[in-house]
């Protein structure tokens, strides 16, 4: 459903932007200058309000970026459900356009490069000379990977480039209840034999409970794919091992996720409706003694837990090794996606003045100087020094320095102190950090970030959407017995038709710029 609206949001950017930029020209009204920024400059920025912490004026962060960026600033949070058509919509009209915009996904903002909406740090760079100088520090290995992935389909970079949250930041991990698995002295599944029969156990014992508690359909299958067969994923994925592109969806790997599924769902031990089922009510589940495994983010350990003690102190979400699935394939091993997706964008707001100090307002978080103060604070106020470390000022329930402080939000940052990430981060996280990153696969799927020109864009307009939602359409009637699985091979047929192949040739093409 997110990529559907992704793609409806981008294809009405991509339609009107191109008459409302390129029609109008890059106008100048304001000249630019490569002075610092002073009060008189007004910097205007609209970001993503995520759900579990919503953007909040009188956070600290915001505070303390205000104080040291040198301009006016004025920040407008948009809850994030809202911001893929609020930010089209003021695309397709350049003249109420911000001067930067927040993202959580790359790809989209490679359509409003293609379509002149957003500039370039390349174009830029006069006014970003601390963002050169970090560029240029760059090991070749840390280049491809904070650089290269952030490039667009010209080579230049529209989305910057973000370093620091790695060991947190999108992690996944097959996460579990381990208070009640001590509690009932059950074994750890290590296969998904054991993880059928565990969840058996878990259902005698707790009848109302979906043991295997996932959410988000397609998209967690996404993250334990690779359970079945390293990097397979449901959708577009590059398999590393084989060097070639597949849409996993047509291979048998296919029907071996959907018959498990199928089984744990017809027997009560994941949820039915685990596609489309509401974060609010996954949550309950699994806070309520209702829902014990679940591939999910590592972070969502601090999220349970600081919560759920406050009335039931025994709680314990923690991570374990990933299940290897019943298939030749089978490895214990979970999706990489711990690329940081958040970001700014310079808005081409056909103003050179507005542009330039939009530059210069991103610049600034490329200094060490702002590294430690969006990674930290102030001492006193938001980090204390214990035994010569830092720290943060908690509260007494033990929030996360994200929701009370606004520290790696949207907008708030480019480079952040990794130390500062394992601080903010309890015990129990930084216990299991290691073993979660070290049961990811190597590489992550290249969709994450790939930037395509105007023909691959061409065909991914004409056939992404239609074949998503026929995959998603039928893994949902297979899974719930509407439709038997006798249908499998002329399902995939189906998806060759829909012209499966023509877009991974797009995609192959595009990767073939950055491999």
């Amino acid at each position: 459903m997110l990529k559907k609206m992704l793609a409806l949001a981008l294809a009405l950017v991509l339609a009107l932007s191109l008459v409302s930029c390129t029609g109008g020209g890059n106008k100048t009204v304001g000249e630019a200058t490569t002075e610092p920024l002073t009060k008189d400059d007004v910097v205007s920025i609209y970001v993503i309000s995520h759900p579990t912490w919503s953007f909040k004026e009188d956070w600290k962060v915001w505070e303390y970026i205000k104080e040291n960026v040198g301009c006016t600033l004025e920040v407008t949070g948009v809850p994030g459900a809202e911001a893929p058509t609020k930010w089209a919509l003021m695309f397709a009209a350049p003249d109420t356009l911000p001067d930067i915009l927040t993202y959580d996904h790359k790809p989209s903002t490679d359509t409003h490069a293609l379509s002149g909406a957003i500039m370039s740090f390349d174009s830029q760079i006069e006014y970003m000379p601390n963002y050169k100088k970090w560029v240029d520090s760059l090991s070749e290995e840390d280049y491809n990977t904070f650089v290269n992935t952030h490039k667009s389909f010209d080579g230049e970079v529209y989305y910057p480039p973000v370093q620091g949250r790695e060991l947190q930041e999108c992690v996944r991990a097959w996460l579990y209840r381990k208070d009640i698995f001590e509690k009932h002295n059950l074994e750890i599944p290590e296969t998904f034999d054991e993880l059928y029969e565990v969840s058996k156990k878990l259902k005698e014992l707790y009848p109302d409970s979906y043991p295997f508690c996932i959410r988000s359909g397609v998209g967690t299958t996404k993250v334990l794919g690779s359970s079945f067969k390293e990097y397979w994923e449901p959708e577009y994925y590059y398999d590393y091992n084989n060097e070639k592109w597949s849409y996993g969806a047509t291979e048998d790997t296919m029907l071996e996720v959907i018959t498990f599924y199928k089984k744990m769902v017809a027997e009560g031990l994941m949820p039915s409706n685990f596609i489309t089922i509401p974060t609010s009510e996954w949550q309950s589940l699994v806070s309520t003694d209702r829902g014990f495994i679940f591939p999910d983010y590592m972070t969502r350990i601090d999220n349970f837990n600081s919560v759920v003690r406050q009335s039931n102190p025994e709680f314990t979400v923690s991570a374990m090794m990933p299940p290897v699935a019943n298939a030749e394939t089978g490895v214990a091993k979970v999706a990489k996606q711990n690329y940081d997706a958040l970001g700014m964008v310079i808005c081409n707001t056909r103003d050179e003045k507005r542009i330039a100090n939009a530059a210069k307002y991103i610049d600034w978080f490329y200094t060490e100087e702002a590294r430690q103060i969006v990674s930290w604070g102030k001492e006193g106020e938001t980090y204390e020094v214990v035994d010569g470390k830092k720290q943060y000022i908690k509260d007494a329930a033990g929030n996360t320095p994200k929701f009370l402080y606004g520290f790696g939000t949207h907008g708030t940052f480019t480079l952040l102190d990794p130390e500062a990430i394992a601080s903010g981060d309890s015990k129990e996280i930084n216990e299991v950090r290691e073993m979660v990153l070290d049961y990811s696969v190597p590489y992550m799927n290249p969709t994450n970030y790939l930037a395509v020109n105007n023909e691959e864009q061409k065909v991914l307009d004409e056939y992404y959407v239609a074949i998503q939602n026929y995959t998603q359409e039928m893994f949902t009637k297979m899974v719930l017995g509407q439709e038997p699985l006798s249908i499998f091979d002329e399902y995939k047929e189906t998806l060759v038709e829909m012209g499966v192949n023509e877009v991974l040739a797009a995609y192959e093409s595009a990767y073939a710029r950055v491999k």
